[in-house]
Protein backbone atom coordinates (compact mmCIF):
# COMPACT_ATOMS: atom_id res chain seq x y z
CA UNK A 1 0.00 0.00 0.00
CA UNK A 2 1.17 3.66 -0.77
CA UNK A 3 2.29 5.39 2.11
CA UNK A 4 0.04 7.94 1.46
CA UNK A 5 -2.91 5.96 1.02
CA UNK A 6 -2.21 4.48 4.62
CA UNK A 7 -1.78 7.67 6.38
CA UNK A 8 -5.40 8.67 4.69
CA UNK A 9 -6.56 5.65 5.72
CA UNK A 10 -5.58 6.11 9.43
CA UNK A 11 -6.86 9.56 9.36
CA UNK A 12 -10.30 8.26 8.49
CA UNK A 13 -10.13 5.58 11.04
CA UNK A 14 -9.06 8.26 13.89
CA UNK A 15 -11.89 10.58 12.51
CA UNK A 16 -14.57 7.93 12.63
CA UNK A 17 -13.61 7.19 16.20
CA UNK A 18 -13.49 10.63 17.55
CA UNK A 19 -16.93 10.94 15.46
CA UNK A 20 -18.15 8.12 17.42
CA UNK A 21 -18.05 10.31 20.41
CA UNK A 22 -22.00 10.54 21.59
CA UNK A 23 -21.68 14.07 23.08
CA UNK A 24 -25.87 13.93 22.75
CA UNK A 25 -25.49 11.37 25.86
CA UNK A 26 -22.54 12.69 27.44
CA UNK A 27 -23.54 16.42 27.99
CA UNK A 28 -26.85 14.93 29.11
CA UNK A 29 -25.24 12.76 31.34
CA UNK A 30 -22.62 15.51 32.53
CA UNK A 31 -26.24 18.13 33.29
CA UNK A 32 -28.17 15.67 35.11
CA UNK A 33 -30.42 15.15 32.22
CA UNK A 34 -32.67 12.18 30.82
CA UNK A 35 -30.94 10.21 28.11
CA UNK A 36 -31.68 11.68 24.55
CA UNK A 37 -32.50 7.85 23.46
CA UNK A 38 -35.18 7.66 26.07
CA UNK A 39 -37.80 10.43 24.98
CA UNK A 40 -38.66 12.50 21.88
CA UNK A 41 -37.76 10.93 18.29
CA UNK A 42 -35.34 8.99 20.90
CA UNK A 43 -32.30 10.65 18.70
CA UNK A 44 -29.23 11.51 20.27
CA UNK A 45 -28.61 14.90 19.28
CA UNK A 46 -29.15 18.57 19.47
CA UNK A 47 -32.35 19.12 18.71
CA UNK A 48 -33.65 16.18 20.76
CA UNK A 49 -31.55 17.54 23.96
CA UNK A 50 -33.53 20.65 22.99
CA UNK A 51 -36.73 18.94 23.89
CA UNK A 52 -35.12 18.43 27.60
CA UNK A 53 -36.09 21.98 27.80
CA UNK A 54 -32.27 22.71 28.40
CA UNK A 55 -31.04 25.36 25.86
CA UNK A 56 -27.89 25.34 27.18
CA UNK A 57 -27.09 20.99 26.84
CA UNK A 58 -28.25 21.23 23.22
CA UNK A 59 -26.03 23.92 22.39
CA UNK A 60 -22.78 22.58 23.82
CA UNK A 61 -24.24 18.65 22.00
CA UNK A 62 -24.46 21.23 18.75
CA UNK A 63 -20.86 22.53 19.13
CA UNK A 64 -19.33 19.41 20.57
CA UNK A 65 -21.27 17.00 17.28
CA UNK A 66 -19.66 20.24 14.78
CA UNK A 67 -16.13 20.18 16.48
CA UNK A 68 -15.46 16.54 15.87
CA UNK A 69 -16.54 17.11 12.05
CA UNK A 70 -14.75 19.65 11.27
CA UNK A 71 -11.85 19.67 13.78
CA UNK A 72 -10.21 17.16 11.81
CA UNK A 73 -10.53 18.31 8.78
CA UNK A 74 -8.88 21.71 9.89
CA UNK A 75 -5.85 19.53 10.82
CA UNK A 76 -5.58 17.90 7.71
CA UNK A 77 -5.69 21.24 5.74
CA UNK A 78 -3.19 22.57 8.20
CA UNK A 79 -0.98 19.85 8.50
CA UNK A 80 -1.41 17.17 6.19
CA UNK A 81 0.58 18.20 3.00
CA UNK A 82 4.21 16.88 3.46
CA UNK A 83 2.46 13.76 4.58
CA UNK A 84 0.47 14.07 0.98
CA UNK A 85 -2.87 13.97 2.54
CA UNK A 86 -4.76 16.05 0.17
CA UNK A 87 -8.13 15.16 -1.68
CA UNK A 88 -8.52 11.73 -0.82
CA UNK A 89 -7.67 12.27 2.79
CA UNK A 90 -9.81 15.25 3.17
CA UNK A 91 -12.94 13.08 1.83
CA UNK A 92 -11.97 9.82 3.68
CA UNK A 93 -11.74 11.79 6.83
CA UNK A 94 -15.52 13.68 6.30
CA UNK A 95 -16.72 10.18 5.70
CA UNK A 96 -15.35 8.41 8.63
CA UNK A 97 -16.11 11.58 11.32
CA UNK A 98 -19.67 11.39 9.94
CA UNK A 99 -20.36 7.79 9.77
CA UNK A 100 -18.64 7.68 13.25
CA UNK A 101 -21.88 9.91 14.60
CA UNK A 102 -24.52 7.57 12.57
CA UNK A 103 -22.49 4.28 13.25
CA UNK A 104 -20.61 4.54 16.61
CA UNK A 105 -18.69 2.01 17.88
CA UNK A 106 -18.72 3.14 21.76
CA UNK A 107 -22.69 2.80 21.49
CA UNK A 108 -23.52 -0.45 19.43
CA UNK A 109 -23.87 1.60 15.84
CA UNK A 110 -27.04 3.09 16.85
CA UNK A 111 -26.45 7.18 16.65
CA UNK A 112 -27.86 10.03 15.42
CA UNK A 113 -28.71 11.60 11.93
CA UNK A 114 -25.40 13.78 11.88
CA UNK A 115 -27.13 17.28 10.88
CA UNK A 116 -24.45 18.98 13.07
CA UNK A 117 -21.30 16.83 12.80
CA UNK A 118 -22.40 17.09 8.62
CA UNK A 119 -22.54 21.06 9.23
CA UNK A 120 -19.04 20.53 10.96
CA UNK A 121 -17.34 18.39 7.87
CA UNK A 122 -18.84 20.83 5.71
CA UNK A 123 -17.12 24.09 7.81
CA UNK A 124 -13.75 21.53 7.82
CA UNK A 125 -14.04 21.33 3.99
CA UNK A 126 -14.42 25.01 3.46
CA UNK A 127 -15.71 28.09 5.32
CA UNK A 128 -18.05 29.86 2.49
CA UNK A 129 -19.36 25.77 2.00
CA UNK A 130 -20.39 25.39 5.71
CA UNK A 131 -21.53 28.75 5.89
CA UNK A 132 -23.81 28.50 2.55
CA UNK A 133 -25.34 25.60 3.92
CA UNK A 134 -25.99 26.34 7.81
CA UNK A 135 -27.63 29.59 5.96
CA UNK A 136 -30.19 27.48 4.14
CA UNK A 137 -30.72 25.71 7.24
CA UNK A 138 -31.03 28.29 9.13
CA UNK A 139 -33.56 30.35 6.97
CA UNK A 140 -36.11 27.25 6.33
CA UNK A 141 -35.91 26.25 10.37
CA UNK A 142 -36.95 30.09 11.07
CA UNK A 143 -40.00 30.09 8.70
CA UNK A 144 -41.17 26.37 9.16
CA UNK A 145 -40.24 25.75 12.16
CA UNK A 146 -39.21 22.24 11.36
CA UNK A 147 -35.75 21.12 12.06
CA UNK A 148 -36.32 18.30 9.77
CA UNK A 149 -37.26 19.77 6.95
CA UNK A 150 -34.18 22.41 7.33
CA UNK A 151 -32.03 19.78 7.50
CA UNK A 152 -33.55 17.85 4.25
CA UNK A 153 -32.97 20.86 2.47
CA UNK A 154 -29.95 21.60 3.21
CA UNK A 155 -28.35 18.55 2.85
CA UNK A 156 -29.91 18.56 -0.97
CA UNK A 157 -28.09 21.56 -1.43
CA UNK A 158 -24.74 21.08 -0.04
CA UNK A 159 -23.51 18.74 -3.05
CA UNK A 160 -24.92 22.09 -5.31
CA UNK A 161 -23.09 24.67 -3.35
CA UNK A 162 -20.00 22.44 -3.65
CA UNK A 163 -20.24 22.41 -7.34
CA UNK A 164 -21.21 25.79 -7.48
CA UNK A 165 -17.94 27.52 -5.74
CA UNK A 166 -15.17 28.53 -8.01
CA UNK A 167 -11.31 27.67 -8.05
CA UNK A 168 -10.97 31.13 -5.56
CA UNK A 169 -13.49 29.24 -2.55
CA UNK A 170 -12.63 25.81 -3.22
CA UNK A 171 -11.90 22.91 -5.96
CA UNK A 172 -14.42 20.65 -7.14
CA UNK A 173 -12.04 17.72 -6.19
CA UNK A 174 -13.92 14.43 -7.08
CA UNK A 175 -12.77 12.20 -3.54
CA UNK A 176 -14.50 15.50 -1.99
CA UNK A 177 -17.68 16.16 -3.87
CA UNK A 178 -18.22 12.37 -3.55
CA UNK A 179 -17.74 12.24 0.26
CA UNK A 180 -20.34 15.29 -0.16
CA UNK A 181 -22.76 13.50 -2.04
CA UNK A 182 -22.51 10.75 0.33
CA UNK A 183 -23.35 12.20 3.10
CA UNK A 184 -26.09 14.23 1.56
CA UNK A 185 -28.02 10.95 1.12
CA UNK A 186 -26.99 9.35 4.08
CA UNK A 187 -28.54 12.43 5.96
CA UNK A 188 -31.72 12.36 3.75
CA UNK A 189 -32.51 8.61 4.66
CA UNK A 190 -31.38 9.10 8.15
CA UNK A 191 -34.24 11.40 8.35
CA UNK A 192 -36.78 8.84 6.47
CA UNK A 193 -39.12 8.70 9.47
CA UNK A 194 -39.40 12.85 9.63
CA UNK A 195 -40.82 12.82 6.26
CA UNK A 196 -43.03 10.31 6.74
CA UNK A 197 -44.50 12.48 9.75
CA UNK A 198 -44.21 15.86 7.34
CA UNK A 199 -45.93 14.45 5.05
CA UNK A 200 -48.88 13.33 8.02
CA UNK A 201 -48.15 16.50 9.01
CA UNK A 202 -47.18 15.15 12.40
CA UNK A 203 -43.72 16.23 12.78
CA UNK A 204 -42.94 18.32 16.34
CA UNK A 205 -41.75 21.81 15.59
CA UNK A 206 -38.09 23.14 16.88
CA UNK A 207 -38.70 24.06 20.68
CA UNK A 208 -41.55 21.52 20.99
CA UNK A 209 -41.07 19.35 24.31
Amino acid sequence: MDATWFWALLAGMLAYALGSVSFAVLVSKVMGLNDPRTYGSKNPGATNVLRSGSKAAAIATLLLDAAKGGVPLVLIRMYGAPWGLESEALALVALGAFLGHLFPVYFRFQGGKGVATALGVLLGLDGVLGLATLATWLIVAFFLRYSSLAALVAALFAPVYYLLGDGIAWRADMPVLLAVCVMSMLLIARHKANISRLINGTESRIGQK
